[in-house]
């Protein structure tokens, strides 16, 4: 498997519905609808744009982010007549928890998965998402990482899944083909014990969860399932467990055993000839290890079929907004195919709609198998305090190899129950 020059430029490039309200018929008298139903009717409807200015916060990966986003609200503010400005918030948790304190947040900005639920729980987040023409065009797993109380709250910005990446060079040198690309676990670890070489490791991930839940949603396990606590299910323990012999029989190690910061500096220095990494990856080798050719795979499938972990935000609408009509719009112009095939071309993001996966898997062929993860990735588990059990998690996974998974996972069960009921 090899990666010609052109391949190379080209990932080099990469980075309103209507609610109808129900009008009752008057009771009595021969006036028609009564004005109550009128009321419900209007407070039902989405809110009209205005000529309010918005203000746009961003968390942005760097200038390319910056000026994509820039440009396209410009655009849509010209068109619009509606004034917006975009900034580029130096630490966007804390500039949008100072702005929501202060009663003066920014109308639009943008929303992770781990911080959603609160900001929708506390009342911060305008609901506004049920009301835009391309909701059904959402990847479903992405309308339930922002859905709260069964209410789509914002709109999905983009994704990340993780896929499996191949080191060309070193897959040749082991005498492999195209044949030989795993897809299911005995082939995986085949295929590792074989690429393993001296310095070189078959296969390396990040010492976390957010790289082991792949195994566990290929198992069919989660750490959560249905809304609950399933951590320690037999499932996640038989996924621990597999990865477990991988690196005991020395065909797998964490990137930190390797003296790297994450996989895809393992995989950049040759330390692992397969790491499992999201798309983002594609960016960084590109910049940080231009000479090394590699080809993307989907992760193989484990006993409870394929599976994957998905990353992503969204656009959230402050609900002390003073122009949520005017806000809606801009998001419905900046989650279109146009708009986020624009993006993707400009800071290398995949599309959170459905409609552009087509169009982006033929832009982009060689990273194909991560948007093709979107049918079947799982999310990480985002309800308030679900972080602190993940790192805590994390913690324990650094001793995988030596540890009891069962064990492992019962430690980590109660506290996920916790994080659930105090959620209800």
């Amino acid at each position: 498997m090899t990666t010609d020059k052109h391949t190379r430029t080209r990932r080099t490039a990469l980075a309103a519905a209507v609610t109808a309200a129900a009008l009752a018929l008057a009771g009595c008298g021969g006036s028609g609808f009564s004005s109550a139903a009128d009321e419900s009717g209007a407070e039902n409807a989405p809110q009209e744009a205005t000529e309010a200015p918005l203000t746009v916060l961003i968390g942005s990966s760097g200038a390319a982010e910056t000026k994509a986003v820039t440009d396209s609200v410009a655009s849509w503010s010209q068109d619009s007549g509606i004034e917006a400005d975009v900034n580029a918030a130096s630490d966007l948790v804390q500039q949008l928890s100072q702005g929501f304190a202060s009663g003066n947040p920014a109308d639009v900005f943008y929303v992770s998965a781990d911080q959603f639920a609160g900001y929708a729980a506390n009342g911060s987040l305008e609901p506004y998402a049920e009301d835009l023409g391309n909701k059904d065009d959402f990847y479903p797993a992405l309308r339930e990482a922002f859905s709260y109380e069964d209410t789509l709250y914002c709109a999905p910005k983009d994704f990340s899944t993780l896929g499996l990446v191949i080191n060309d060079k070193l897959w040749d040198d082991a005498g492999l083909t195209e044949a030989d690309v795993p897809t299911t676990w005995e082939e995986l670890a085949d295929t590792a014990e074989k690429l393993t070489d001296g310095s070189t490791v078959g296969l390396a991930f990040s010492p976390e969860f957010q790289r082991l839940g792949a195994f566990a949603a290929q198992a069919g396990g989660g750490l959560v399932t249905d809304g609950a606590a399933t951590a320690n299910s037999a499932k996640n323990v038989e996924a621990l467990t597999y990865v477990q012999r991988l690196m005991k029989d020395g065909v797998a190690k964490y990137s930190s055993e390797l003296g790297s910061g994450w996989g895809g500096e393992a995989f950049g220095k040759g330390q692992a000839a397969m790491v499992i990494e999201g798309n983002w990856i594609a960016g960084a080798l590109s910049n940080d290890y231009p000479d090394v050719d590699y080809t993307v795979a989907e992760l193989p499938a484990g006993p409870g079929g394929k599976g994957t972990l998905q990353f992503t935000n969204c656009w959230g609408i402050a609900a002390d907004s003073d122009n949520v009509g005017g806000a809606r719009e801009l998001v419905e112009h900046l989650t279109s195919v146009d708009s986020q095939m624009a993006f993707a071309q400009a800071f290398g993001v995949m599309p959170s709609v459905q409609s552009a996966a087509d169009q982006w898997s033929a832009e982009y062929p060689e990273l194909a198998p991560f948007i093709a993860g979107g049918e079947y990735a799982q999310n990480v588990p985002a309800q308030p305090g679900a972080s602190d059990v993940i790192g805590e998690l994390n913690a324990q996974l650094e001793s995988l190899k030596t540890a009891d998974p069962q064990k492992l996972l019962d430690t980590v069960q109660g506290d996920m129950e916790a994080v659930l009921q105090d959620a209800q």
